[in-house]
């Protein structure tokens, strides 16, 4: 824990709504729903105005209609959200060089590291200032949280939405989070709550006060000892610059199953194009090859091919995909498809040989044995 709020905790309000209202002058202060429109489509972001209904992210659509006949229901406009964010990000670089991007518009920053914040004043400050830069660059609201631990900013943050600041003065944390329910503990998810409620623990205060030994015979040593820790204030985790992708994919979910082998064969190369033009904007290459099969029972298929080498070629993407579908039985119909890459790198199996081939020249530029530099490459590559 630190001494100071010098960990900046920013998520934007409604975004994806926000952002088509802002863009949209007859959609403001009306109600907005953004996500998938067809029969099994989910809310993706609501606006504060269509909340007040009782939508909310993760909704069915059939059921916000239901909720909220008389809304704007828009698809999702990934480009134009991933543009918004991008100036976001850039307001936060300028703040410090350790910013931890969790999504488009969610975000920790490391006050200290940026040498802008030493205490709750100065804090304070950096996080005013932040939120009329956001607005005036962008015409969206951010809330902004601060405190001396990650799991502290997002909570501070969480409760000043909509448009607002909240910090969480260090050596106060115990007091903040006794009340609270054990859920807003990081790790504590709807399982692990449903477990400790059985134990009759379902606050912060419970968790103290039922000690690290208790926490252990329930949940095992690590989630114990670690859920023990957090109860007490107790977050060391740093901001992390970067935060490597481990995997890239898209997927789709379709109005009616498809029972056409053609069309799912069709909509397979669409999901490895797309899926490589992700890969290709995250500056990586991958290796291994996944596709995914949810099928009419809700059963889901995973087959996999790793390649010799990294690539990001649409057409050997595209081409393993489709011997991938070849090993699924799609009999009864298809609800969803999905293409993934995984084993990521920053390079390409066509970069290995352009470097072996640059490596030979050079070897016999100088006198080397090229046959002898090319072999020493390909057993790299291989």
């Amino acid at each position: 824990m630190r001494a100071a709020p010098t960990i900046l905790h920013l998520d934007m309000d409604a975004f994806f709504a926000a952002a088509e209202q802002a863009s949209k002058p007859s959609l403001r202060g009306k109600p907005v729903v953004v996500g998938g429109l067809g029969p099994r489509g989910v809310v993706a972001t609501a606006s504060y105005e269509a909340r007040r209904f009782g939508v909310h992210s993760a909704m069915p659509m059939g059921q916000a209609r239901r909720l909220a006949p008389n809304a704007a229901y828009l698809v999702p406009r990934f480009a134009f959200y991933r543009a918004i964010s991008g100036q976001v990000m850039g307001l936060l670089g300028r703040l410090s060089p350790l910013v931890e991007p969790l999504s488009l518009d969610e975000a920790f920053v490391d006050l200290e590291a940026g040498g802008l914040a030493d205490d709750s004043a100065s804090a304070r400050a950096v996080g005013e200032r932040l939120r009329a830069e956001i607005l005036a660059t962008t015409g969206l609201t951010g809330s902004v949280g601060l405190a001396g631990s990650k799991m502290l900013a997002k909570i501070a943050s969480e409760e000043a939405k909509p448009d607002g600041l909240v910090l969480f003065e260090p050596g106060t944390e115990r007091a903040l989070l006794a009340p609270r329910s054990v859920r807003i503990i990081p790790g504590v998810g709807p399982a692990t709550g449903d477990h400790l409620r059985r134990a009759g623990i379902t606050t912060v205060a419970d968790v103290v006060e039922a000690g690290e030994d208790e926490l252990v015979r329930i949940l095992g040593r690590s989630h114990g000892a670690s859920l023990y820790r957090m109860a007490l204030g107790h977050d060391g985790r740093p901001v992390v610059a970067e935060r490597d992708a481990k995997s890239v994919s898209v997927e789709d979910t379709f109005d009616i199953d498809l029972h056409d082998r053609s069309r799912i064969r069709l909509e397979v190369e669409r999901l490895a194009e797309r899926c490589v033009e992700r890969l290709r904007r995250s500056g990586h290459s991958g290796r291994t090859i996944v596709l995914k099969v949810r099928r009419y029972d809700f059963s889901t298929l995973t087959r996999s091919e790793t390649l010799r080498g990294p690539t990001d070629d649409p057409l050997v993407v595209r081409e393993a995909a489709e011997r991938l579908l070849e090993l699924v039985d799609t009999t009864g119909g298809v609800r969803l498809l999905g293409v993934g890459v995984s084993g990521l790198a920053d390079y390409t199996q066509e970069d290995l040989f352009a470097q072996a081939e640059a490596e030979a020249e050079a070897e016999a530029g100088a006198g080397g044995d090229e046959g002898g530099g090319r072999a020493e490459a390909g057993d790299g590559v291989a």
